[in-house]
């Protein structure tokens, strides 16, 4: 022990445990410094392994160093050389601890500045340099050959003066959409596309030919006080010429009729007399009483819906709440509460609220089919809360079928029946009615989502991703698009895409959906049970469904149905996708899926296909 004693304490004195700290401190400053500024250099790969390498090849040498040399006043020389009564080690030793505290204080300065400063911007710029590897690998979405009989009523300025009154401007533009829709031999491209030109620089050749349309109607309106001003212009997509303008001033109170007068003098000069209706009854947004203050607040409900927040989607219900309040008897009004009622409980609740909230949505749309039952709204606010909230395939199936009865012409209602059949195992169907809602909506970034599910589920991982790409170049900042990317790069075999895709998912729960499922097959174990392992501790009530995916890529059966046992007791809407879900389908041979199945009211069978086992851990948790 005194031998042990005498050698530690030679260790100290020889300044050998300083060296040790001192060396590593500075050689992982060193480290951090030069993963920064090397990339920014385009210094080749191998420099910081080579670096690397170099630092920890030198660390014993530096303690050896330190063991057999001394610095002394007249330079260095060995320490059996010094006299014990010139020794200045205890002063070097200070003077070496100076220095360990000032590179540990650089260290802490520099690890501040990359966390709070440059990882930021590196994060930024990452996501702006995917987003334009996005745009360019997606391929410009082909523009259907414009037919003479179809039109895009682009976004109305608001000439106003005041950013409040948007929600007016583009509640009459939503307007004129839906009752030009009411002409069987019309195609009319659908909002979420026309408004992706709002204050396009665009010329009318280019906007046509993006949208695949012949015709385009663009105006301004101007709302002040008790008189609406409204300025509408046709134009031929092609050359830009004028096919028909006029300027209207009326009093506010007579507002539908101004609509009515403007639809009207549209389809004339499209020479739509001579088109055949639907045979469908007319679909209007007007509240039956004339009320405009309810009118008012319907359409400040679907400005704020079409945003797409949670925030926002509680706006939108006080204000479509409002109109029913106003008018009672106000079915579309009823019908868009319900939707945005269930898409808010889908997407942001669970447990009590989210069954709460459902509630309210169901009793909106069942109030919206007794006030207006050839509403094809209503059916569709019925089918969704069918779907979503009960898991009723059979009543979502039929509501859905019977909107799109109501509505021919509408690209919402064939989306729809194309998700409900998805949902049913039928993928192929639901390919066919999704890209037809498209030639209707070709911008619409949702459904090209939607479509990326689709197809990957019918075994097309390639054509998957050339959707997902297009939904991304659309909506970069959009919620679970990267998501899904991710889930295509893991079947495509490519971890290292898989990854810096699930990073480029916006922060949130589905970010860390995202990068859980790619650590699975990133190659390191313990990081990949690390991100499993939070996420069921943070996400066990939100997202079980999410859960279940992960461990079946894990190729986890059992941890698999236990998850998904749990997505059923919570009502999960991520049930929706079983029947698609390449990962969950590993296990369809599995009897716990057929159990499943029948618990859920699904039928056991699929045309989808599982994924690729070959790319996948085989590890268990």
């Amino acid at each position: 022990m005194q031998n042990r004693g005498g050698f530690f304490h030679e260790l100290r004195r020889r300044n050998v445990f300083r060296m040790a700290g001192l060396y590593v401190v500075a050689a992982w400053l060193i480290i951090q410094i030069s993963g920064t500024v090397l990339p920014m250099l385009d210094a080749p790969a191998w420099l910081p392994r080579t670096m690397l390498f170099l630092l920890a090849l030198g660390f014993v040498p530096a303690l050896i160093f330190s063991w057999v040399f001394e610095l002394t006043p007249e330079g260095l020389r060995r320490e059996a050389e010094v006299p014990a009564e010139q020794s200045i080690m205890s002063d070097t030793g200070q003077r070496m601890n100076h220095m360990i505290i000032a590179v540990l204080v650089l260290a802490l300065a520099f690890f501040g500045f990359d966390k709070f400063v440059l990882t930021p911007k590196r994060e930024a710029a990452l996501v702006t340099s995917a987003h334009e590897d996005a745009a360019k690998q997606a391929p410009a979405p082909a523009a259907p050959a414009a037919d003479d009989k179809s039109i895009a009523v682009l976004p109305l300025t608001n000439a106003s003066g005041n950013k409040d009154e948007q929600f007016f401007s583009d509640g009459l533009s939503e307007n004129l959409i839906i009752a030009l829709s009411q002409f069987g031999g019309l195609t009319v491209i659908g909002r979420n596309s026309s408004f992706q030109f709002r204050d396009s620089k665009e010329d009318s050749k280019t906007i046509g030919e993006r949208l695949g349309v012949a015709t385009l109607l663009e105006g301004s309106v101007q709302h002040a006080g008790d008189v609406v001003r409204v300025s509408a212009e046709l134009i031929n997509a092609a050359n830009g010429h004028t096919l028909w303008s006029e300027r209207y001033d009326r009093p506010y109170k007579d507002l539908f009729a101004l609509q009515d007068d403007i639809t009207k003098q549209v389809a004339t000069a499209l020479k739509a007399r001579l088109l055949t209706g639907s045979g469908a009854p007319a679909q209007s947004d007007h509240p039956p009483s004339g009320n405009l203050d309810s009118y008012t607040a319907f359409l400040q409900g679907k400005f704020y819906v079409a945003r797409l927040t949670e925030v926002d989607g509680r706006e939108a219900i006080t204000q479509f709440t409002a109109a029913t309040r106003l008018d009672s008897g106000y079915a579309l009004a009823w019908a868009e509460l319900s939707e945005a009622a269930t898409g808010l409980a889908a997407r942001y609740l669970d447990g009590e609220s989210a069954q709460q909230t459902y509630a309210r949505a169901r009793e909106a749309a069942n109030t919206a089919l007794a006030l207006a039952p050839a509403l094809a709204a209503a059916h569709g606010a019925l089918g969704y809360v069918h779907l979503t909230a009960d898991f009723d395939w059979i009543g979502a199936e039929a509501e859905y079928r019977r909107a799109l009865e109501l509505s021919p012409n509408d690209g919402k209602a064939k989306f729809n029946v194309g998700e409900l059949l998805a949902a049913l195992g039928q993928p192929e169907k639901a390919i066919d009615l999704t890209r037809q809602a498209l030639a209707t909506d070709p911008l619409n970034a949702r459904w090209h989502t939607f479509l990326a599910n689709y197809l990957l589920a019918t075994g097309q991982p390639d054509e998957a991703k050339q959707a997902i790409l297009k939904a991304i170049a659309l909506q970069p900042s959009g919620t679970a698009v990267h998501e899904v990317l991710t889930i295509i790069e893991i079947l495509r075999g490519d971890a290292k895409a898989a990854l810096k895709a699930a990073q480029q998912e916006p922060p949130g729960p589905w970010h860390d959906f995202a990068v859980t499922l790619a650590l699975q097959v990133g190659g390191d174990p313990a990081a990949a049970d690390a991100a499993v392992a939070d996420m069921m501790k943070r996400y066990a009530t939100l997202a079980p469904y999410q859960t279940a995916e992960v461990h079946a890529l894990r190729n986890d059966a059992d941890k698999t149905f236990e998850w998904l046992d749990r997505a059923w007791s919570s009502r999960d809407p991520g049930i929706e996708y079983l029947l698609t879900d390449p990962l969950i389908l590993r296990f369809r041979e599995d009897p716990r899926f057929a159990a499943f199945c029948k618990k859920a009211g699904l039928p056991a069978t699929t045309t989808a296909k599982a994924m690729d086992a070959a790319v996948t851990r085989t590890n268990k948790s």
